[in-house]
């Protein structure tokens, strides 16, 4: 779990200058700029914009923003937020591909306005008021069924196929799957829930909730200094996550802009896979702090590996301790995990926790809602998981109990909606 989620070391975050906006009036001072805001879902508050009706300015988070439109959704390559909703639809009986482009057009241009700070059409709510965008992002992702239920047999993904199955699977099929499928994330619960209820009214007569999912992570301006996240184990979780600086991020993670093909209408979109993991809390719990290092290959208290170094230090899966033994464990879940034991297989992991109350034995129903993104999950996600399943001594503490694989298409220009080159092209 360690190696599995974390915070990509990218922001695509803007100051948020716009008139009219649908919580308050909120203009930026010259002095503070876009420089005065800080990262959504990395750090704290920090900075502040004016506002020019008289009110108390928003913090940095309030105001952060993230563009809807672009080469690529938002929502993949961006810091990981404070609260988060994964939701799955089932297009509706009777409806079809024109009702699936007309949702999506309709999808896309709430979402557009929500991530700009602006009211959309017709929202009456009120659930949102007084507060900033605070670095709301949507994304939206297509399941396998959705190209047959829609005609588009012929330019389903050759990289959709259904993911294998894993000895650790305990898989509920009415929380798995689907055919369309909604990311929202945001750094304050009122604006995430806005974008929930707002999606999940308008999909009105065309698509019915299959499942959904809440997670959360830490609120920016938790901690001392940004840092990486930890999960629900304790563990600090996702430090050897690819990072977007780095050269080959693009081919690992985005289908190329150049790709042909039936399945051209992907360039510049993305793979997800989903999993919603039950940690076995109580019985990591019984492990002491040393047993739990060893399972994991990483000090608990800050990340550094057993081989030696800070939590950045590479891992030197080749040191031997002075009694000969290997200092990272032969099963343990950052050597099983790791690109070099998997034949270079890497996937950007941006992941939730999430508790959903306790269950009849009293152990508390809770764990991670994992969310991989590759360009090919066949030759990312699958071939890790698959040596997870076989060697990893943290698998005895977990329960993969949901899963999906989601084709995520490229970003949209403005007036454009996501899905477009597929449904219309």
């Amino acid at each position: 779990m360690t190696e599995t989620s974390g915070k990509a070391n990218k922001t695509k975050q803007t100051a948020h200058d716009s008139a009219l906006s649908r919580r308050r009036l909120l203009g930026t001072a010259g002095a503070v700029g876009a420089g005065g805001l800080l990262a959504g879902g990395v750090a704290g508050a920090a900075g502040a914009t004016v506002a020019r009706d008289g009110k108390a300015p928003l913090s940095g988070v309030g105001s952060a923003s993230l563009p809807f439109h672009g080469t690529h959704q938002a929502g993949i390559a961006d810091p990981a937020q404070a609260h988060g909703h994964l939701l799955a639809f089932d297009l509706a009986p009777g409806a079809d591909r024109k009702a699936a482009a007309a949702l999506l057009r309709r999808w896309s241009a709430t979402a557009a306005e929500l991530a700009a700070g602006r009211a959309p059409k017709g929202d009456d709510t009120g659930i949102a008021l007084d507060a900033g965008p605070s670095s709301l992002t949507v994304t939206f992702g297509f399941g396998r069924t959705f190209f047959d239920r829609t005609g588009l047999t012929a330019k389903r993904p050759a990289r959709l196929e259904p993911l294998p199955a894993f000895t650790q699977d305990a898989l509920d099929p009415k929380h798995s799957d689907g055919d369309l499928w909604v990311q929202i994330g945001a750094d304050d619960a009122f604006v995430a829930f806005h974008a929930l209820r707002l999606i999940q009214r308008q999909a009105a007569d065309s698509a019915r909730l299959r499942w959904q999912m809440n997670g959360f992570n830490r609120a920016p301006g938790a901690t001392e200094q940004p840092m990486t996240g930890r999960n629900l184990m304790g563990q600090i979780d996702g430090t050897n996550n690819p990072k977007p600086s780095a050269p080959d991020f693009d081919e690992r993670i985005f289908v190329p802009g150049d790709h042909g093909g039936a399945d051209a209408w992907m360039a510049g979109g993305s793979f997800a896979v989903v999993r919603r993991i039950r940690m076995l809390l109580d019985t990591w719990d019984h492990l002491s702090p040393e047993r739990q290092e060893r399972v994991i290959g990483r000090r608990k208290s800050d990340g550094a590996p057993l081989s030696g170094g800070t939590e950045t230090t590479p891992v030197d899966l080749d040191k031997v301790n002075p009694d000969g033994t290997l200092a990272i464990a032969g099963d343990a879940h950052i050597r099983v995990a790791a690109p070099e034991s998997n034949r270079g297989a890497t996937m950007l992991r941006r992941a939730y926790s999430y508790h959903d109350g306790f269950r009849d034995d009293g152990a508390p129903d809770a764990g991670l809602l994992f969310i991989a993104w590759q360009a090919d999950p066949m030759r990312g996600f699958v071939p890790v998981q698959r040596k997870l399943d076989r060697g990893d001594g943290l698998s005895r503490f977990l329960r993969h109990e949901a899963s999906g694989l989601f084709a995520v298409p490229g970003g949209c220009a403005e007036g454009e909606y996501v899905g477009q080159r597929l449904l219309e092209g």
